[in-house]
Order: structure tokens, then C-alpha cells, then sequence
């Protein structure tokens, strides 16, 4: 299982932890803000939240640190959620 994380902050001036694992071929994206102790899950990525995960991956991938095709499927993911939208 891969597992990419990062922090970002809301338009509210909240801190917002965000996840995305793969696993079996799945991707999956669970955040929370910081005030939380829930984590939200969601049943597909957001589009925002698809091109900051493109970003991240293709800078692991340009280190050596997962293969091509976990680039190509988030490449795969952002044009479904272009069309979804």
C-alpha cells in the first residue's frame, strides 16, 4: 500500500491533513481538519484535491520512488473528474 499525505490550509484559516492511499489498484482520500477527530471519507477525489496529489506523485516519480503508472492513473483520475464535472 502506497500512502501520500500533506497539509493545507482552508479558505477559513483551518489546518486540513489530507490522505491518499493506494491499494489494489484503488485510490482512496480520507481528510480532517484539525479540529476534528473524525476523518471524512470520500467515494471519488475532488478535482482539487486530484491535481495537488498529481503534483506530489510526479515529484516522487521523478525521484525514483513509485513507478510511472501511478502517474498515468491520477492522469486517468483528473480527466474522469473533468468530465464527471
Amino acid at each position: 500500500m502506497k500512502k501520500h499525505e500533506w497539509y493545507e490550509t482552508t479558505d477559513e484559516g483551518e489546518r486540513r491533513l489530507v490522505t491518499v492511499t493506494r491499494h489494489a489498484g484503488k485510490w482512496q482520500l480520507r481528510s480532517r481538519l484539525k479540529s476534528e477527530t473524525e476523518w471524512t471519507t470520500f467515494p471519488a477525489i475532488p478535482l482539487d484535491d486530484l491535481e495537488t496529489l498529481h503534483e506530489i506523485i510526479s515529484n516522487k516519480y521523478r525521484r525514483n520512488r513509485l513507478p510511472h503508472s501511478h502517474v498515468l492513473e491520477i492522469d486517468a483520475l483528473i480527466e474522469a473528474a473533468k468530465r464527471r464535472d
